[in-house]
C-alpha cells in the first residue's frame, strides 16, 4: 500500500494558526507584597492604556513603581557588566511570588530635576544641543564649533614645549587652543555673588570664642573651625577685628595650602573661596531651609554685568542667524522658537532643522510652550518636570515597551489635561504598554483597563478591589467607583471679605503690570492654565513676611532616615514622655542618637557592599528592623515600647496619645493635624523617601498648620488626592477660613473653585500670551459668564452634577 506524500501546510493555514509569541501579551503579576500590598495577583494588558486608581496610601505606586517597574529595571541593569553594575543604583528584587511578562520600562515620574544651576530646560533636553550646532554651522561671524556657543564649556589656552619620543628625541613648542561659549565672569551661571561677611563671623571674637557664624560650623569641627584655629596661619586667641592685613588675607582669600593639623595632612583656604565651593556652587532651591535662610542672608544674586544674565561669552552672543544671537533663541518663550526655525530655509543642515522643529513643536503640544530655553530646570514644577521628561519619548523610535507615569496631569488646567490624555494615547498607538498612576476623572476615562486599589489606606489598603473597564468601575462599590461621577455644587451663599490685600504693578516673569485686590477673611481661589501667571501673581507679590505662610510645591529634603515623626516635630514630646514614664535621657529614644542598634547604626537594615555587584540591603539581625538597642525596647508608655509607637498608624496614635498613661497633649495636637489634612494612614516612622509629592506636600500643609499666620498660601493642595479625600480637604479648607485666616489657593481642580468664596482667574493663555487678570468674581458669576476657559469646564463641571 503506497503512502500519500506529505506536503507542508500552506500559507492560509499557517496564519490561521495563532502564534506561540502572540500569546505573551499580559504582564502577569502574583503575590506582590511590596510595601503594605497583601498577596496581590494582576494581569495587565500590553499595548493598551491600563490606569491604576485608589485613595492616597492604598499601594497604587507599590504595585506599579515598587513592583512592575523596579523588577524591570533590576534585570535590564542585570545585562550590564559587573563593572558597569558598580556604578549603577542599587535595586533589589520586589517580593513577589511570579512577575512574567515584563518588558522595558521608562519611568516618568514627578522627581524634580537636577537643581544644578547651570541645568536649564534646554540642557535637560536635546534642544540646546542641536541650536549650538545649528549656530556653528549658519552662525555669523563664525567662532568655532558646537561648544564655542555652550555655556558649561570654558575657553581654554595652553602653550608649552613637548617631546616626541620619535628617533631623534627633542622638545618641541606646541600650543593648544579650546573656545568654549562660558562667560568668564559668572562662569555660565549667569548670576554673580558678593558676600556679607559680617553674617560668616563675628568680628569682636576670636576664632577660639566661636566667632563663626555659619551654620553647621561647631567649634570641635576638624575640618572647619579647628581647620583654621589650629592651622598656624592665624592666632585662634586674637580678635578678628585686630588681624593684621596680612592675616586678613590669609583668612579670607589665601589659595589652597597644605597645612597639618594633629599630624593629619588638610588643605587650607581662605574663608571666602571655601563659603564659594561649599554652598554657592550648589543651587540655592535645593538646599534644606536653614541653608538657604542663611545664604539668602549672606550672599546677594545679581545678573552677571558681563553677559547680562545670559551665561554666553561675547563670542557667542556675537554670532547671529537671521539678526538672532544662541542667547536671544534660548531667552524666547519656546513657542515663538518654533516659528522662527521653521521660517529659516537651509538646505545644508535641512534634517537638524526638522528634528529640531520637532523637539519643539512637542513641547508646544504637551502644554510647555511657554517655557523658554535658558529657564533653570531647578525652578520647574513637579508637573513641568515631568512633562520636560516626556519630550524625549515623545519622537522615540522604539516601541513595545512600558511608560510608567505618576499623576502626568498635576499642574494641568482641565484644558491642558486633553492634551495630556492624547500624548498618553498617542504613546499607546504607538505600540507601547502605558500604566498611570492617576485620581483624575478625566484621565480615568480614556482607560482601556482600570486596577482599583483599597479599599482603604495604609495597613486598610493593598488589595486589588476592581479590575476591567471604566464603565465597570462606575457600576462598582469601590470607593473610586462611587466618586467617579462626584461634583461639588456652586456655593449658596459667599462669605464676605474683611479686607483686601492689595497688589499694584505685579510684572514679575509674564505679568503685565497687574493691579489686583486679593480679598481678605475669605477663600480665595487663583485659577487659570499652567503658564499663565498664578504663581508669579501670589508667591512674587505676596512675600513670606511676618503673617504669611506659604506652602508651596517644593519638596521636602529628606533621607531614608527622616520620617513624618522627625519631620513634624512630633519625635520630641513622644522622647520626652518616655523619658518621664522610665526615668531616663529622651536620647535613647532616637534611632540617630544613643537609642540606636549598634550594629545597623539606626537604620534599621544593613547595607553590604559587594564591590562590582549590585550591593544588597537585608534587615538588621540583632534589632529586627525595629532600629533601637534591646535596652531600650524594655523601656515602655502605655504598655508600648518606642519601635511600636513609630510603627503605628497616625489614626491609632491619635487615641494612643489622647488619655491614659499615654497622654501627651504636644503629640496629640500634632497627630491631629496630620489627620486633618488626610495623612491619618501613614505611619509615623514612615521613611520620607517612601511618600508620594502629594503626600509630602500635605505633610508640610501639617506642619505649618502650628504656623500662627494671618494669610495661609496654598499651592496646589489637591496634587496627589483621591476623589473620595477632595471633600476632607475642602472641610479643612472652611475650617481654617472660619478660624479667621484668609486662604489663598493657587488651584486647577473645579470642586475647589466650585467651593470658593472668590476666583482670581488669570490668562487668557500662557506665556506672553497670558499674565493679564482676565476675570474677578464669584464662582456663580465665573460660570454664568463662560467668559474664559476657566469659566468653560468649571460650567460644565457643574452642570455635570
Amino acid at each position: 500500500m503506497s503512502k500519500a506524500p506529505m506536503t507542508a501546510p500552506t500559507a492560509s493555514a499557517r496564519t490561521s494558526e495563532p502564534h506561540a509569541a502572540d500569546s505573551h501579551d499580559m504582564i502577569r503579576v502574583h503575590g506582590a507584597r511590596v510595601n503594605n500590598l497583601k498577596d496581590v495577583s494582576v494581569e495587565i494588558p500590553k499595548r493598551r492604556l491600563t490606569v491604576f486608581t485608589g485613595v492616597s496610601g492604598s499601594g497604587k505606586s507599590s504595585l506599579v513603581f515598587g513592583t512592575v517597574a523596579a523588577e524591570s529595571q533590576r534585570l535590564i541593569n542585570e545585562t550590564y557588566s559587573a563593572f558597569v553594575q558598580g556604578f549603577m543604583p542599587t535595586l533589589a528584587r520586589p517580593e513577589v511570588d511570579v512577575l512574567d511578562g515584563l518588558t522595558t520600562a521608562i519611568i516618568v515620574d514627578q522627581q524634580r530635576m537636577g537643581a544644578d544651576p547651570r541645568s536649564t530646560v534646554g540642557t535637560a533636553t536635546d534642544a540646546n544641543a542641536m541650536l549650538r550646532i545649528l549656530f556653528s554651522r549658519l552662525g555669523s561671524p563664525h567662532v568655532g564649533p558646537p561648544g564655542a556657543y555652550a555655556f558649561n564649556v570654558p575657553s581654554v589656552h595652553a602653550s608649552g614645549a613637548i617631546t616626541v619620543e620619535r628617533g631623534n628625541q627633542k622638545a618641541v613648542k606646541a600650543t593648544f587652543s579650546r573656545t568654549g561659549g562660558m562667560c568668564p565672569g559668572c562662569e555660565g551661571r549667569g548670576t554673580v555673588s558678593d558676600i556679607d561677611l559680617t553674617q560668616l563671623y563675628d568680628d569682636s571674637k576670636s576664632l577660639a570664642e566661636g566667632a563663626f557664624t555659619i551654620p553647621g560650623w561647631k567649634s570641635d569641627s576638624f575640618w572647619t573651625v579647628r581647620l583654621y584655629a589650629e592651622s598656624g596661619l592665624l592666632d585662634p586667641d586674637k580678635a578678628i577685628r585686630d588681624y593684621t592685613e596680612r592675616e586678613m588675607r590669609d583668612f579670607l582669600h589665601r589659595e589652597p595650602t597644605k597645612v597639618k593639623v594633629e599630624g593629619v595632612n588638610l588643605t587650607y583656604e581662605g574663608l571666602i573661596p571655601k563659603i564659594r565651593k561649599s554652598f554657592l556652587s550648589k543651587d540655592k532651591e535645593a538646599m534644606q531651609p536653614h541653608i538657604r535662610a542663611f545664604v539668602e542672608r549672606a550672599v546677594t544674586f545679581t545678573t552677571c554685568p558681563e553677559c547680562d544674565g545670559t551665561r554666553l561669552s561675547e563670542a557667542a552672543r556675537s554670532s547671529k542667524i537671521a539678526g538672532i544671537s544662541i542667547a536671544d533663541a534660548c531667552a524666547m518663550q519656546i513657542s515663538d522658537l518654533a516659528d522662527w526655525v521653521r521660517g529659516l530655509d537651509e538646505p545644508s543642515v535641512a534634517p537638524l532643522l526638522t528634528a529640531l522643529q520637532q523637539t519643539l513643536d512637542s513641547f508646544t503640544g504637551i502644554g510647555l510652550g511657554y517655557l523658554s530655553l535658558d529657564r533653570p530646570s531647578g525652578t520647574l514644577s513637579g508637573g513641568e518636570a515631568q512633562r520636560t521628561k516626556m519630550i524625549r519619548h515623545l519622537g522615540s523610535s522604539l516601541t513595545d515597551v512600558t511608560y510608567v507615569f505618576d499623576e502626568p496631569t498635576t499642574g494641568l488646567h482641565p484644558h491642558d489635561i486633553q492634551r495630556m490624555n492624547d500624548l498618553l494615547l498617542r504613546l499607546r498607538d504607538k505600540g507601547n504598554t502605558v500604566l498611570v498612576v492617576e485620581h483624575k476623572p478625566e484621565t480615568i476615562a480614556i482607560a482601556d483597563h482600570v486596577v482599583d486599589l483599597g479599599p482603604g489606606a495604609g495597613t486598610a489598603g493593598g488589595a486589588v478591589c476592581f479590575e476591567g473597564t471604566v464603565d465597570g468601575l462606575r457600576g462598582s462599590d469601590t470607593l473610586t467607583g462611587r466618586h467617579f461621577d462626584d461634583r461639588a455644587a456652586l456655593k449658596k451663599t459667599v462669605r464676605e471679605p474683611t479686607g483686601r490685600l492689595e497688589i499694584r504693578g505685579a510684572h514679575a516673569h509674564n505679568l503685565r503690570d497687574v493691579d489686583v485686590d486679593v480679598p481678605l477673611g475669605v477663600l480665595t481661589v487663583v485659577t487659570g492654565v499652567a503658564g499663565s501667571g498664578k504663581s508669579s501673581l501670589i508667591h512674587g507679590s505676596i512675600p513670606a513676611r511676618e503673617g504669611v505662610v506659604s506652602v508651596d510645591q517644593s519638596p521636602i529634603r529628606g533621607s531614608r532616615r527622616s520620617n513624618p515623626a522627625t519631620y513634624t516635630g512630633l519625635l520630641d514630646p513622644i522622647r520626652k514622655a518616655f523619658a518621664k514614664a522610665n526615668g531616663v535621657k529622651p536620647a535613647l529614644f532616637s534611632a540617630n542618637s544613643e537609642g540606636a542598634c549598634p550594629t545597623c547604626n539606626g537604620a534599621g537594615v544593613v547595607y553590604t557592599d559587594l564591590g562590582m555587584m549590585a550591593g544588597v540591603a537585608t534587615v538588621c539581625e540583632d534589632c529586627e528592623g525595629k532600629r533601637f538597642q534591646a535596652a531600650v525596647l524594655e523601656y515602655r508608655l502605655g504598655g508600648r515600647d518606642i519601635s511600636e509607637v513609630l510603627a503605628m498608624p497616625v489614626t491609632e496614635a491619635v487615641e494612643f496619645f489622647a488619655d491614659g498613661e499615654a497622654r501627651t497633649p504636644a503629640a496629640h495636637r500634632i497627630l491631629t493635624r496630620l489627620v486633618d489634612v488626610g495623612l491619618g494612614y501613614l505611619s509615623l516612622g514612615q521613611p520620607l523617601t517612601t511618600l508620594s509629592g502629594g503626600e509630602r506636600q500635605r505633610l508640610k500643609l501639617a506642619t505649618h498648620m502650628s504656623d500662627k499666620g494671618g494669610v495661609y498660601i496654598l499651592d496646589e493642595p489637591t496634587a496627589g488626592l483621591h476623589l473620595a479625600d477632595v471633600e476632607q480637604l475642602l472641610g479643612l479648607l472652611d475650617k481654617l477660613v472660619d478660624s479667621g485666616t484668609s486662604v489663598i489657593v493657587i488651584e486647577h481642580h473645579q470642586a475647589v473653585m466650585a467651593h470658593a468664596d472668590w476666583i482670581i482667574d488669570l490668562g487668557p493663555g500662557a506665556g506672553h500670551d497670558g499674565g493679564q487678570v482676565v476675570f474677578e468674581g464669584t464662582p456663580a458669576d465665573l460660570v454664568a459668564a463662560r467668559s474664559t476657559l476657566t469659566g468653560e469646564h468649571l460650567a460644565d463641571y457643574v452642570a455635570g452634577r
